[in-house]
């Protein structure tokens, strides 16, 4: 990830203008900002050229035709004001309503930075080193470790989605096969499906190296089995509750999205970021009529498993939360905060499911 510097007063309103404005010529800022700020000409021209250094802009044409745009993956990085951003009304936040796809020129693995990634890695050595460990001197022990987390996992990810289950009668459902009362059946499918799915991730890990259309529709498949959804791509518009944003309505424009992210996907080399890659991309296109965050959560997963990296149980975050970070990334395309929850939601999984 680049590492962008602070900035003073003078590059922040040049930054502010630029968003504002989305494209401009020196001129257009230098006219402005000598209202506020007692500089020449040339030093705006040094402050630009300092921006467009260190990638926060990028600059089009030469001589007088230049102009100036902030580049996508600054305002993709860029750490969001979440209270302020949701204190306005979906309707009168800045937000693009449809599918951009030029999100995908920025899906590397440049989205991590270094700092980040090497605490992943010795986070997920504790979680390797406690496995390896059980799995030798106390394979019960391990067993029920996994067993504790697929049952917060198919708790966690089920609230999320609206279902009521507490996460005690997640666990009585799931190990006694002990059905709430008053509740939903559809709920209690849901979670049980999300059992079905993780035990096929747990007795298939190598299957999951290599991340396919036919794999994400397999996964998709088991998560809703029981369940009257569709189990094939969409043909027709979704709407996302408390958002403008409209996922892509047609069949032919999904299976293109689709195949893109299969393309970005054998780009990416480290873990980490292919399943965080996942995570928010399948819910951003919403390929499926219900069930897409669910297969973005749990195909994540699969890759993290596949790759010898712990799971996240998401057990611990609020819900209200993980849909406002998916909610910004779908507005926005800004991914600061639900990266920040993956990167939080890891460590607490290692610390919390395999530490001694």
């Amino acid at each position: 990830m680049p590492i962008y510097p602070d900035l003073n007063k003078r590059q922040q309103f040049i930054l502010d203008f630029a968003k504002e404005k989305k494209s401009f010529q020196t001129k257009d800022v230098f006219f402005v900002i000598a209202k506020s700020f007692n500089v020449s000409r040339l030093t705006v021209v040094r402050d630009l050229s300092y921006l467009e250094k260190n990638r926060i802009l990028k600059k089009k044409g030469a001589g007088r035709s230049v102009i100036y745009e902030i580049t996508k993956k600054y305002l993709s990085l860029e750490k969001i004001d979440t209270e302020k951003y949701f204190s306005l009304p979906f309707s009168e936040r800045k937000a693009s309503p449809s599918f951009r796809d030029d999100i995908f020129s920025i899906l590397d693995d440049d989205i991590f930075s270094k700092e980040e990634l090497e605490k992943l890695d010795a986070t997920n050595e504790k979680y390797t080193q406690t496995e390896n460990k059980l799995s030798k001197e106390s394979p019960a022990i391990l067993k029920k470790e996994w067993e504790r987390l697929i049952i917060e996992l198919s708790w966690k990810s089920s609230e999320i989605e609206g279902n009521t289950y507490t996460l005690l009668e997640t666990e009585a459902l799931i190990k006694e096969m002990r059905f709430a009362e008053g509740k939903n059946k559809t709920e209690a499918q849901m979670i049980l499906n999300h059992k079905k799915a993780l035990d096929f991730i747990l007795n298939n890990r190598d299957y999951f190296k290599n991340i396919s259309l036919d794999k994400i529709k397999k996964i998709h498949e088991l998560l809703t089995e029981g369940i009257d959804i569709r189990k094939d791509f969409r043909n027709h518009p979704v709407g996302i509750t408390g958002t403008i944003y409209r996922p892509l309505p047609k069949r032919d424009e999904i299976d293109t999205a689709m195949k893109k992210l299969e393309k970005t996907l054998l780009k990416v080399n480290n873990p980490f970021i292919k399943a965080f890659v996942v995570l928010v991309m399948i819910a951003y296109i919403q390929p499926f009529e219900d069930g897409n965050k669910r297969t973005s959560r749990i195909i994540a997963n699969a890759i993290l498993y596949a790759s010898n990296k712990a799971m996240l149980s998401y057990r611990n975050i609020d819900s209200v939360e993980y849909k406002k970070a998916m909610i910004l990334f779908y507005e926005q395309n800004n991914i600061s905060y639900i990266k920040e929850i993956f990167l939080q939601q890891f460590e607490f999984a290692v610390n919390n499911y395999f530490s001694e």
